[in-house]
């Protein structure tokens, strides 16, 4: 299973060229996991972090973005908050760095929201006001009912900041309260995957969507079991083959499939219970179910045909084992 810890273990090790995604990713995280905290009269900027790669990622940045001299410590365990920071960052003279980073307004108060410059940041940039907002505050639940990715944002005014980050990348985001905490989250499984990827965690996108792939294929293998009519049985299971075997055809082909035959294929991957008339319903332009069927056909059969020359297993080794025999 996926778990949060193995989701920031990559993101942490993710490099960061440019100055304004380093920017973003260590704004982010000191705002959602930090605040200002006036000390014998001076602001001090403090963030609490749940590891030490995490510390040692802000810390590098703060030196090498703003030549400022961090101190770290490990915090005590807590009983009461399983799975609390457990590490502190702390800038003692934290104004300058605070004005800087655009966390602190001309009345030395710390804003509500996130910077507006990052907000309005190119695509780059805004993905990685996530991937800071995931290192410091974010969580990940495996593919389900109820699947999601979600980040604890301190105000209402970060969440929606998060949301229009999510949305100008192309992801759809929701703000929640819950339980006194405010929280954006994904709830969408392939779109949860497409912000993995947009982070910088390919390896945790490849098995979320394995694992997502696993689950529709089990669910879709469940309802069969429960259908008393024996034509919809019968069309459920040849949605699952027919998808199995595209899935395997786009893989043996690779690059050298026809574009059309690719298009059909995707079309048949996209949405797996339509039927053929639906499918070429949503096609761009729209096509014929005999259409739809014959670009599928014509992909199988030369999939089938490649695979027999290169003496590989054919789209059929694909089918799931209860479907094998049709």
């Amino acid at each position: 299973m996926l778990s949060t810890p193995e989701v920031k273990s990559e993101l942490v090790r993710f490099p960061v060229q440019r100055t304004g995604e380093r920017v973003a990713e260590v704004a982010t995280i000191l705002r959602l996991a930090g605040g200002l905290h006036t000390i014998s009269g001076r602001i001090a900027l403090e963030a609490e972090l749940h590891t030490p790669q995490i510390v040692q990622r802000v810390r590098k940045d703060l030196a090498e973005l703003y030549g400022v001299r961090s101190e770290a410590k490990q915090l005590p365990p807590s009983s009461t908050r399983p799975g609390a920071p457990q590490f502190l960052v702390r800038v003692l003279d934290g104004e300058t760095l605070a004005r800087q980073l655009g966390l602190l307004d001309q009345r030395r108060r710390q804003i509500r929201g996130l910077p507006n410059r990052l907000t309005t940041g190119a695509q780059a940039e805004l993905a990685a006001i996530w991937r800071g907002a995931f290192l410091a505050r974010g969580g990940i639940t495996a593919p389900g009912r109820s699947a999601s990715l979600e980040i604890v944002c301190p105000t209402s005014e970060v969440t929606m900041a998060l949301v229009g980050a999510a949305s100008r990348i192309g992801i759809e985001a929701k703000s929640r309260e819950i339980r006194g905490q405010n929280k954006v989250m994904i709830r969408d499984s392939e779109a949860i995957g497409e912000m993995l990827g947009a982070m910088g965690a390919q390896q945790a996108r490849s098995a979320w969507d394995e694992l997502r792939r696993a689950r529709e294929t089990r669910a879709t293998a469940n309802r069969l079991v429960n259908f008393d009519d024996a034509n919809l049985r019968r069309s459920a299971q040849a949605s699952v083959a027919a998808c199995a075997r595209v899935e395997r055809a786009l893989e043996i082909l690779g690059e050298g499939v026809p574009e059309h035959l690719h298009y059909a294929g995707q079309l048949r991957l996209a949405h797996r219970e339509a039927s053929l008339d639906d499918l070429g319903t949503r096609a761009d332009p729209p096509l014929t179910k005999d259409a739809v069927a014959g670009r599928i056909r014509r992909l199988l059969a030369m999939a089938d045909k490649e695979a027999e020359a290169r003496g590989i297993p054919g789209t059929e080794a694909s089918l799931p084992e209860e479907l094998d025999s049709m």
